[in-house]
């Protein structure tokens, strides 16, 4: 996705696996996942549609957000709802270009299809997350592989060059 972003966290067999193991047994019975850049990679590419809220606990619309977002986690339990504390977590904020907070960002297939800053109302996250479910990843994917073999193909010509 972006260059730049930590390798997978990677535990040993001893008491790290345990603590390991325990924490993602506490995840799965909370609504949202803190994400670092230790354990980034990890959970976009383990899981097919994640949700991120990249948000500071100095930011007034981050913390008006919060409990929109926890509501659709609870909803939702099939999907990843994350979240990023910008503050704590620079490199990871850095590495998306996040300049303004809350932004929500959604990847499917470890595919961003969508990032936006600002804090949704609960009817505009909910009809998001519909949106982005309806989907189709495949379709997704040939546009993108599209997009990027006409930017190959015009950087590869530069305009008033003869042919040889």
């Amino acid at each position: 996705m972006h260059p730049g972003r930590s390798g997978m966290l990677r535990a040993g067999r001893s008491f790290r696996e345990n603590k390991q193991h325990s924490t993602l047994e506490v995840w799965k019975t909370v609504a949202t996942v803190e994400l670092t850049k230790e354990n980034f990679d990890r959970t976009v590419s383990e899981n097919s549609f994640v949700l991120i809220d990249f948000w500071a606990g100095w930011c007034r619309p981050c913390l008006q957000f919060a409990p929109v977002y926890e509501k659709a986690a609870e909803a939702n339990p099939d999907l990843v709802f994350a979240k990023v504390d910008t503050e704590a977590q620079q490199e990871l904020a850095a590495a998306f270009q996040i300049s303004s907070i809350p932004t929500l960002m959604i990847v499917r297939d470890q595919v961003a299809i969508f990032s936006q800053p600002g804090a949704l109302p609960e009817a505009a996250l909910t009809d998001l997350i519909a949106q982005a479910r309806a989907l189709d990843m495949e379709e997704v994917r040939t546009k993108i592989a599209a997009e990027q073999g006409g930017a190959a193909g015009a950087t590869a010509e530069e305009p008033g060059t003869p042919e040889a």
